[in-house]
């Protein structure tokens, strides 16, 4: 069964096409996976999805019913975990919960009973009484996925819920979304940090330029590269390096600098054999090599491979 279906999806700002016909469907109990660069259209689908924005064209179809046709249907059975923190500092952690769970329509003993159950899944029942105002970072994102899961909806969209958080809150929040979705939610999950991606994920959309342009297990998106081979390359050098020189060696299809970390990273054809080139083009150039290091695919791979740009561009 599928908990969402995305059809022929688009949306526009004037003559800019930000969601380009976009095709997609979530089937129920997946952590579903989605990717994106800044600028590709994955945070226009959100909104589309949660009823943000309006669609211009196509439909979303969320348990078979048409979202803009049973909009409290679609309230109902949705939740939402923002990148950017919706909760009210001069609330109580309890009141912010109480709040936003009544207006998913809860009411009277229910509601009661949900916020203390939301407040004890994300651990803060100790913190009940507490103005988030005085919360770190990692427990008001803690706090922020509580008000979104009160109302126990079927489809939960977690937007980047790690982000800018301490070890120790990020383990605890990735604990919390297998557990919501070992009690029967469907997770669209967005991060940055494709380790977590590639720990959570049953299935992975990527999208840019506003279509999805891979979809499929992460051994098969993996696998959908093999031809391709990273090369990693620790350097010392006072110089920047002449990145077009590498990029016109055979085979060589990306590179990739970190200057401060003095790391190069080259994308090759698997079958072209070019390090000695690389290395020697590097040397000339008066290029101290440290490590060589050779990996091979994984998700950023994959990512890097089909976009051609960064995560975080």
């Amino acid at each position: 069964m599928n908990v969402l279906e995305i059809k022929d999806l688009t949306r526009k700002f004037g003559d800019f096409i930000a969601v380009d016909h976009m095709n997609l469907k979530v089937r129920e109990g997946e952590i579903f996976g989605f990717l994106g660069a800044n600028g590709a259209g994955k945070s226009t689908t959100i909104n589309m999805i949660s009823s943000l924005l309006r669609i211009t064209k196509g439909e979303i179809l969320l348990l078979g019913k048409n979202i803009s046709k049973h909009g409290k249907f679609a309230k109902m059975n949705i939740g939402i975990v923002p990148q950017d923190l919706a909760i009210y500092e001069e609330m109580t952690a309890y009141e912010n919960i109480h709040f936003f769970a009544g207006l998913y329509g809860l009411r009277g003993q229910e509601l009661k009973e949900r916020t203390l159950e939301a407040l004890a899944f994300v651990g803060l029942t100790d913190k009940a009484k507490e103005l988030p105002k005085n919360f770190s970072g990692g427990m008001k994102r803690r706090l922020n996925i509580a008000c979104a899961i009160a109302h126990k909806p079927k489809l939960i969209i977690m937007d980047e819920p790690t982000v800018g958080i301490d070890p120790q809150s990020r383990n605890y929040i990735l604990r919390s979304v297998r557990k919501l979705n070992e009690m029967g939610s469907t997770i669209i999950y967005t991060s940055h940090y494709m380790e977590e991606v590639e720990e959570l994920c049953t299935r992975i959309a990527i999208v840019d330029h506003g279509k999805v342009i891979a979809e499929g297990t992460k051994e098969e998106l993996e696998s959908s590269i093999t031809d391709t081979k990273d090369l990693w390359i620790s350097y010392k050098s006072e110089l920047p390096l002449d990145l077009e020189r590498i990029k016109q060696i055979p085979g060589v299809t990306q590179v990739l600098d970190d200057p401060l970390e003095q790391m190069l990273r080259v994308h090759s054809k698997t079958e072209v054999n070019n390090l000695n080139t690389i290395l020697q083009q590097l040397i000339q150039n008066g290029i101290e090599i440290r490590s060589v290091d050779e990996k091979a695919p994984n998700l950023e791979t994959v990512f890097l491979t089909l976009t051609g740009r960064n995560l975080r561009d």
